[in-house]
Order: C-alpha cells, then structure tokens, then sequence
C-alpha cells in the first residue's frame, strides 16, 4: 500500500462511516422480520448482500407484510 492510498483512505473514512451508519440498522430490522416470519432464503440474501439498505429497505416495507395478509386471510376462511 503506498502512502498516498492511505492519505486517500483518511479522505474517504467519513463516506464509509455513514455508510455503515445507515446500513446496520436497516440490516438489523429486515434480518430479524425475515427471521421472524421464518423467510430462510430472505435471511440468506439480506445476511450475504450488501446493497447500502436498499433490499434491506424493499423487504421490510413489502415482502415482510406478506405474513400479516395470508394470516388473515386464513382467519376470515376458517370464521366463514
């Protein structure tokens, strides 16, 4: 590594920081709806894929709701 990449590194380090600062928690909430809706092959991707929250962010606000909608519909089969 030549000097220059590290000064280059030192430029950069506030970029990568906030990157993290938002990925984490969204990583953190999605892993646990995945894991909590038993979504194996979810929890695998989101685990393995960094896309800076944005898949994170798409499970956690349509696939997870998925659950909720089949729960209920269930309930208003077995009620009828």
């Amino acid at each position: 590594m030549q000097p220059q990449d590290i000064q280059m590194f030192g430029e950069w380090s506030w970029l990568i920081l906030l990157a993290a600062a938002w990925t984490i928690p969204w990583k953190g909430v999605a892993l646990w709806k995945a894991a909590k809706n038993n979504h194996r092959a979810w929890f695998a991707v989101l685990l393995i894929a960094n896309t800076l929250a944005a898949l994170e962010i798409i499970y956690i606000f349509i696939f997870s709701k998925k659950r909720k909608k089949e729960e209920e519909v269930i309930s208003r089969t077995l009620n009828i």
